[in-house]
């Protein structure tokens, strides 16, 4: 495939087209008669609901609502014996595994990290619906899934599609894709995930956020009418009851990069550490672009800061969706909020 420097390849990225390594997602696997009612009752998504031609957001999150990681999920095989596959940052997928399978107990379940047998290619810029359709033959729409040979293709929100095939089918679709767009790293991938204000829980943030502060109940990876959950009561509670006082932000910052963790600071918290940094990832145009939670009165001043009150000024950058403005606070026995 064609190759670039960093700054011609996010450019490619923001103008046209790419195709990215996107190996740094873990691909699980999960299969078994009682797959789907062992993940419904886990997370965060109408998993029993999921159409075989379909792949959704959700998350996993402790028994405290706060999550743990988030995921893109679909029926594998497109049958319902066949179970269901996940992607999710590499970091933490083991963690996951691990926890789910000690709830497996007599479930007919079974896990397994699909990760070293698979290629998974990440196309995406305003052209990638063309370049998927002129190299693979069809491009699914955003949430759809579609299957050509050994290929499952999934379309995610902010013209991205992802790719998930066998490491033996892998050579064939790189090559199928190559005339029509230039290779690039995992670092353009997570540039395009941002500028689709998706986050991606990694392992610095795990344990943090609740869905909604990072914006996963505005991406569809909370449903708000299933039955239990791990982490439902908080979850709810916090949607019908609370007033959130974080969201999910985007911004640009003037250095290289920063790191997820790293920590917001605005003159309107005096001096207090206001958000955290999720995601970061170098811009085409120098600096970085990333997604942060930040407190909403924070976000209002226009004083947002990295790293120190006095660190390197942040400016504020559209999300390509609307957030709901943050609701009065409701009693326990007020009717239940509409669900966004």
């Amino acid at each position: 495939m064609p190759t670039f420097s960093p700054s011609p390849l996010l450019a490619a990225a923001r103008d046209r087209a790419v195709v990215c390594d996107a190996s740094p997602l873990a691909l699980l696997a999960v299969a078994g008669l009682d797959a789907s009612a062992f993940l419904h009752g886990q997370l965060s998504s109408d998993v029993a609901g999921l159409a075989s031609d379909a792949c959704q957001y959700t998350s996993y999150n402790t028994p405290g609502g706060r999550m743990l990681a988030n995921l893109v999920l679909w029926r594998a095989g497109g049958g319902p014996a066949d179970g269901f596959r996940a992607l999710l940052a590499d970091d933490v997928a083991a963690g996951v595994r691990k926890r789910l399978a000690m709830f497996v107990l007599r479930s007919k379940v079974t896990l397994a990290d699909l990760s070293p047998g698979f290629a998974r290619l990440g196309v995406g810029g305003p052209a990638a619906g063309d370049v998927v359709r002129a190299a693979l033959g069809e491009a699914p729409p955003v949430f759809g899934v579609v299957r050509r040979g050994e290929a499952e293709i999934l379309g995610l929100p902010g013209s991205r599609f992802v790719v998930v095939a066998p490491a033996a089918s892998a050579d064939a679709i790189r090559a199928a894709l190559a005339p029509h767009a230039p290779c690039a790293g995992f670092d353009v991938w997570q540039w395009l995930t941002i500028r689709a204000g998706v986050p991606v829980i990694t392992a610095p943030v795990q344990d943090r956020f609740v869905p909604q502060t990072a914006n996963w109940d505005v991406l569809g990876g909370v449903n708000f009418h299933k039955g239990c959950y791990t982490g439902q009561e908080i979850v709810a509670r916090t949607q019908y009851l609370g007033r959130l006082k974080e969201r999910l932000f985007a911004f640009h910052a003037p250095t290289p990069m920063t790191a997820p963790g790293e920590r917001l600071w605005s003159a309107a918290f005096a001096g207090q550490p206001c958000g955290t940094v999720i995601n970061a990832a170098a811009a085409p145009d120098g600096g970085c672009d990333l997604l942060a939670v930040l407190q909403i009165a924070a976000a209002a001043s226009g004083d947002v800061h990295l790293g120190a009150g006095d660190g390197p000024s942040l400016t504020p950058l559209a999300l390509p969706y609307a957030v709901p403005p943050p609701a009065e606070p409701r009693g326990r026995n007020a009717p239940p909020r509409a669900e966004p």
